[in-house]
């Protein structure tokens, strides 16, 4: 045995105690340690109060960002047991708060189905907490317990006198975990808006101590008013919305609808109130049976030609908004975030409750049925129309040598996982970007002029565009949900580099429309990203500076003094020689760059239709509401 096999013994097993591993490997149990593992602490307890209400026992919820930077959340359930647990020999309240996989929920007694199926959630917040505070009322008391990075300070005690019962949870997330600590607002309104819309009439009201802003959520509508929701800036197909609720078994399916005159589509499942984003079986379920339901009325009303390509399941859903909403007793999830639902029996439960419901829909609301079927018709026709463009595109790339763009200036590096594209607006700033660039992984796309706006064309039209074709084609993954493939992609990372004006702004718009709409999957794996190309160069002498925004500006200023001083306000990218774009905008050691991510899908997507769509009234409200937040207003 050599003497490194002997260092490596049974001592050297370490063995974590309580919360430890928690605190030790953080992401394992939240996600990240960034912004979106800040805010699942949130979740995760309110997801306690959640599962209350699903039992029936809790109607509201009240989540405070107080002043000092901590979160309260309050409910108006049973509380949490204090008596002494059987086994643990501890009261029921300090296993939950200190024990992982402790919970009410694995025997399905205290909970039917619930959120939080692992059973780590409010112990996890407590162990990643600089403090947590837990009062709970039952009995008619108050019984208190505070911790210290998932230790108890102190027993259980009781406080006072509360005839109500519930929870209270405070806790302050530790710096020692978390880089940043500071809640957004907006992040926790759109999350715990959309688990109003789940639980009909649940009240959850979000109030932030910093600034005095508040927002209560109550929808008595349900999910019919999430589709209400996200339909609002869009023109509905039909007016009457498609809902039913059917229990099959042990499991609870429900279902709204209602199409647009859009031509994407957004559908968003949950399963015990957690958004499966990456879908599973009870997706499936639902596609199956609106594919099958839709395409059978077609052909039994005669609305289909002898020339016409069958309807396929993409060509269903063009325009579709949808929310279906899931009670699983044992979920099973997968995929990498754990979203994905992986029990094989829901599909075929899906796939007959649904194929019932809109059936029956159908057969009473025959106008609705005739509309729907009629755009999933002129939907497979235009599909039709865009097999043909991109081969015509195919066609044409395989007649230059390489089968890519002329104007591409590729790189030399072969490997996708080193290289990157630059989407520079105009000639001039292209020109400067291929002279100033690293060619080994550094390639570059000009772009002439604004390109599509895709929000309000089909894609047989957007093929059309050659500006979009050309992007297609750099790119390499394809487009369209029969041949878009992320493992072909040409590049780790797509660069939008535009001007720091109104123009650029629109045109990185644009882009980023083109690519969540039809290239989604590279927003969501983190593959587009935006350039951030300095607003000015301040020159003193032989020193010169960058500034990125006006702040940036006025402390140069400061440093360098009043005198012989010049300040150059970049109009575009034009401006700026080969040397100064690379220092500034494209050496990866110096420059900045913003990676586009989606935190909230729904709201993406509203945010979308707002600024690119048809409806002119609600982009005004956008544009007055966020007027002030404008910051480097070109004019």
């Amino acid at each position: 045995m050599t003497e490194k096999q002997h260092d490596y013994d049974a001592k050297k097993i370490q063995i974590l105690k309580g919360l430890e591993a928690v605190r030790r490997r953080p992401a394992m149990y939240i996600g990240s340690t960034g912004s979106r593992g800040l805010h699942h602490l949130v979740y995760e307890v309110v997801d306690n109060s959640i599962d209350e209400a699903l039992a029936g026992y809790c109607t509201a919820i009240d989540v405070s960002i107080n002043k000092d930077g901590s979160v309260t959340v309050v409910d108006n359930g049973r509380g949490i047991p204090v008596d002494i647990h059987p086994t643990q020999k501890r009261p029921a309240l300090e296993v939950v708060m200190t024990m992982l996989h402790a919970g009410g929920k694995f025997d399905q007694k205290s909970y039917k189905v619930a959120g939080g199926l692992h059973g780590v959630g409010v112990s996890v917040v407590n162990a990643l907490s600089e403090w947590c505070e837990v009062e709970v009322y039952r009995d008619e008391k108050i019984y208190t317990q505070r911790y210290q990075r998932g230790e108890p300070c102190d027993k259980v005690k009781v406080t006072g006198k509360r005839k109500k019962s519930g929870n209270k949870t405070t806790f302050m997330p530790d710096k020692e975990i978390f880089p940043e600590t500071n809640f957004n607002f907006d992040i926790l309104a759109h999350r715990l808006r959309e688990l109003a819309f789940l639980n009909k009439g649940l009240q959850i009201k979000l109030t932030d101590e910093r600034d005095g802003q508040s927002q209560t959520f109550k929808f008595p509508g349900g999910l019919v008013a999430f589709v209400k929701f996200l339909n609002e800036n869009k023109e509905a197909l039909h007016t009457k919305m498609v809902y039913f609720a059917k229990v099959r078994e042990t499991t609870e399916i429900e279902l709204a609808l209602q199409y647009n005159r859009s031509y994407t589509e957004n559908i968003f499942t949950y399963v015990n109130n957690i958004n499966t984003v990456e879908g599973g079986t009870h997706l499936s379920g639902f596609k199956s049976a609106l594919t099958r339901v839709v395409s059978t009325y077609a052909q039994k009303n005669n609305l289909l030609k002898n020339s016409d390509p069958d309807p396929q399941g993409e060509d269903v859903r063009e325009g579709l908004t949808a929310v279906l909403s899931l009670k699983v007793i044992q979920p099973q999830f997968e995929g990498q975030t754990k979203t994905k639902l992986g029990n094989s029996d829901i599909k075929g439960i899906v796939e007959s409750a649904v194929g019932e419901g809109l059936s029956e829909f159908f057969e009473e609301t025959p106008s609705v049925a005739r509309a729907i079927a009629e755009k999933t018709i002129s939907a497979s026709r235009a599909r039709e129309a865009a097999r043909k463009a991109r081969e015509l595109t195919r066609r044409k790339s395989a007649l230059e040598s390489s089968g890519l763009p002329g104007k591409l200036a590729d790189c030399s590096m072969k490997d996708a996982e080193q290289c990157e594209l630059y989407l520079v607006e105009g000639d001039s700033a292209g020109g400067s970007a291929k002279q100033g660039r690293d060619r080994r992984f550094q390639a570059i796309l000009p772009l002439k002029g604004k390109i599509l706006n895709v929000e309000k064309a089909r894609l047989d039209k957007i093929l059309n565009n050659e500006e979009i074709r050309t992007i297609i084609t750099a790119v390499g993954t394809g487009i369209g949900t029969d041949e878009f493939d992320i493992s072909r992609a040409r590049y780790n990372k797509i660069i939008i580099m535009t001007d720091a004006d109104i123009d650029g702004a629109h045109i990185r718009t644009l882009l980023l429309t083109f690519f969540y709409r039809h290239m989604k999957p590279l927003v969501e794996n983190g593959f587009v990203y935006i350039a951030q190309p300095p607003l000015y160069r301040i020159k003193k002498g032989k020193e010169e500076r960058y500034a990125y925004n006006d702040q940036e500006r006025e402390a140069t200023l400061k440093r360098f003094g009043n005198d012989g001083i010049s300040v150059q306000r970049y109009k575009g990218l034009g401006e700026m020689n080969p040397e100064q774009l690379w220092t500034t905008t494209m050496d990866p050691d110096s420059r900045t760059i913003l990676q586009v991510s989606i935190e909230d899908a729904a709201e993406a997507d509203r945010i979308f239709t707002i600024l690119m769509g048809d409806a002119v009234e609600p982009r005004r409200h956008f544009i007055e509401e966020n007027a002030q937040k404008v910051r480097n207003l070109d004019i």
